[in-house]
């Protein structure tokens, strides 16, 4: 079973500085992995076969291109990662869903999910 937690947060403007470029970054990860995976759908619809047998880029390959995306969590870059594969595995399960869209960066809803790395005792 699986536990969900909603907290709402009062950050200062250091902490929000860097809420703000994780939602960024997560944003841009996803648009190029989308975009990559776009051009090799592109490139091989026809070859199902071929198709499978790409690799796609990850976001510890966009960190070595752009350097500013070391300062953010790794692990949201790597959920955006799981949420675009999962996207494009719905896309196949079902083509009446759609190819996954580009994230908006003037669209409302920002949201990023990271990971709990160890328990804090005595807080």
């Amino acid at each position: 079973m699986n536990k969900a937690y909603k907290y709402r947060i009062y950050p200062n403007g250091e902490q929000e500085i860097l809420i703000n470029r994780t939602f960024g970054c997560v944003r841009f990860v996803y648009n190029q992995m989308l975009a990559n995976r776009k051009s090799i759908y592109e490139q091989y619809k026809d070859d199902k076969e071929e198709l499978r047998k790409q690799r796609y880029r990850l976001p510890a390959d966009f960190k070595k291109d752009y350097e500013w995306l070391r300062e953010v969590d790794s692990l949201a870059l790597a959920n955006a990662q799981l949420n675009l594969q999962t996207t494009y595995q719905n896309f196949f399960r079902d083509k009446a869903i759609g190819f996954p869209k580009f994230k908006s960066k003037h669209h409302d809803h920002k949201s990023y999910t990271t990971n709990n790395q160890k328990e804090q005792s005595g807080l």
